[in-house]
C-alpha cells in the first residue's frame, strides 16, 4: 500500500478456487462490520476478495500486504484511532506474537 502495490490479482480462476478450497488467505480486507470487501478504505488497495495475505498449504511461509512490520508502535502510523490513545502497541503486533508462538511449539 505505502508504494501503490500489492493487490491480490490472479487471472486463473481455478488457482483461485484451490486457493479457497485449501484456506491459504489467513489475513483479509474486512469492513466495519467484519465483512469482506474491496473497496477503500478499509481494502486500500482494492484486492480481490479481500484476500491480504497468502500461506502455503504447510503454514509455514506466509506473504503479506501491507506491511505490518511497519506498524506496530503508535509513531509509526499516519492515523491512530482515538480510542487506542491508551494502546502502547498496535493490534498488529499480536500477528507476531502468534508467528513466534506457532514457531516454538
Amino acid at each position: 500500500m505505502a508504494h501503490g502495490e500489492g493487490p491480490f490479482y490472479c487471472t486463473d480462476e481455478s488457482i483461485v478456487q484451490q486457493i479457497e478450497r485449501q484456506n491459504l488467505t489467513p489475513l483479509r480486507f474486512v469492513d466495519d462490520t467484519g465483512q469482506l470487501t474491496e473497496t477503500y478504505p478499509a481494502n486500500p488497495n482494492g484486492s480481490r476478495m479481500g484476500i491480504t495475505s497468502l500461506c502455503s498449504p504447510d503454514g509455514r511461509h506466509l506473504a503479506v500486504m501491507p506491511h505490518p512490520e511497519r506498524f506496530f508502535l503508535p509513531w509509526q502510523w499516519s492515523y491512530w484511532p482515538q480510542e487506542w490513545t491508551n494502546l502502547k502497541v498496535s493490534p498488529w503486533l499480536k500477528m507476531f506474537q502468534n508467528a513466534r508462538q506457532w514457531c516454538e511449539k
